[in-house]
């Protein structure tokens, strides 16, 4: 299960916003943020992308809560 509150607070702690998320994955940032509202619902690239570009240590507790 995806933990949006987590998520969110790893991107604060990047500095990074949502609009700048989206545009490194290449998607809209309105597809961005309906996969984060619809539990995480991310590919396996989006996932391994996210956790370089945001230096996510522990992706297990975001992506696989």
């Amino acid at each position: 299960m995806f933990d949006e509150r987590r998520f969110m607070a790893q991107l604060a702690l990047a500095g990074v916003t949502v609009t700048q998320l989206a545009k490194h994955l290449g998607i809209d940032q309105s597809t961005l943020r309906r996969k984060i509202a619809d539990d995480g619902r991310f590919t396996r690239k989006e996932i391994n992308e996210m956790i370089d570009f945001l230096k996510i240590e522990d992706a297990r507790a975001i992506f696989f809560a």
